[in-house]
């Protein structure tokens, strides 16, 4: 079969791979759908995030929309050609943290598509079955790729813990930040704003609920006339982001890191979160949301397809990639679809 390999350093490369053996309780996967994360950006412009780095070729992606395609599938409620949702992690389900309910922080993680552990950017894809999520008709493969961000807004937002009529600033408009301010707004937030640098990111964020946007943070100090707001919610690849958030959170406000700093490290002056007796929490990826995730685009809660902005084919990989990292010409998310192009 086909796939794409990150080799280095903006070095991708379409290739030949092993078709994948689905053992015990795998289904084998056509991939229909699989975007360029946030994440995967940081191994193809960086080699690597913190301690994990590329050693050797290795296939990403790990938001992954695919139709069902193995023998024998039936026997488990799978349908052939259905399409479906699939979760990348595989926590133990034994260890302390999984027991205690929260499986994304498994002691003995394997994420596909985080090096060295293959992901789905290439033809086929096997998934045990409790990782595989049926959707309904009508959901596009693009909009289902798109459920695993989706997904870590939405436990991003579970740590925030909205209350009805707070204010809400949003650092960062791309596919996270965009998800995060619709939630938000489910959730009974009062004024959101939005902060990102680019321009046609701040529209999106308007299209998709925000209040108000803005290039720079400073401009919510005069929104709320000096007051800041009840919650921030990080969504950048700026490590600047973490600081920015202590200046614009009230006394007591709360800051929910969910982006990923270029480089690996945030910037810190510790003076106003210290002084502001701030509640800082992070995200680390998310529990079992993908039912929530189908039933809010099902619902019409959320609108996924209106953050895909390129698709393209296996064989252009390299330039999905370069489009996704030159983040210009309204570019949201980039798709890349290993078996020919789809919604």
């Amino acid at each position: 079969m086909r796939a794409a390999y990150i080799h280095g350093i903006r070095d991708v490369r379409v290739g030949e791979a092993p078709e994948p053996e689905a053992r015990a309780d795998d289904i084998m996967l056509r991939v229909a759908s699989v975007g360029i994360c946030g994440s995967d950006l940081h191994y193809y412009l960086e080699g690597g995030i913190g301690l994990d780095r590329i050693r050797e070729p290795y296939i990403p992606g790990h938001e992954v929309a695919a139709r069902i395609a193995g023998e024998g599938a039936e026997r488990w409620g799978f349908a052939p050609g259905q399409l479906v949702a699939v979760d990348p992690a595989r926590p133990c389900g034994h260890c302390e943290r999984c027991e205690e309910g929260y499986p994304n922080l498994c002691m003995h993680m394997v994420f596909h598509g985080a090096a060295p552990n293959a992901g789905a950017m290439s033809e086929l894809f096997t998934a045990p079955r409790n990782a595989i999520f049926p959707v309904p008709e009508g959901i596009t493969p693009s909009a289902v790729a798109m459920m695993e961000p989706l997904g870590v807004a939405l436990h991003a937002i579970g740590l925030a813990r909205i209350r009805l009529m707070e204010n809400i600033a949003v650092l960062g408009c791309g596919p996270i930040g965009l998800c995060v301010i619709q939630l938000a707004r489910l959730c009974g937030a009062d004024r959101i704003y939005a902060i990102d640098p680019v321009p046609y990111r701040t529209r999106a964020a308007e299209e998709l609920g925000a209040d108000r946007t803005a290039a720079s943070f400073e401009a919510v100090a005069d929104w709320t006339g000096g007051q800041g707001v009840d919650l921030v919610i990080e969504a950048t690849n700026d490590g600047s982001a973490y600081e920015e958030a202590g200046e614009i959170i009230r006394l007591g406000g709360r800051v929910i890191l969910a982006g990923i700093p270029d480089g690996g490290r945030y910037t810190l002056e510790s003076y106003q979160l210290r002084r502001k007796g701030a509640t800082v929490k992070v995200v680390r990826r998310m529990g079992h949301v993908y039912p929530r995730c189908i039933r809010l685009v099902e619902k019409g809660l959320v609108d996924l397809d209106a953050i895909v902005s390129h698709r393209f084919e296996l064989a252009d990989a390299k330039a999905a990639f370069d489009r996704q990292a030159a983040r210009e010409d309204g570019t949201h998310k980039v798709v890349i679809c290993p078996n020919g192009l789809e919604p």
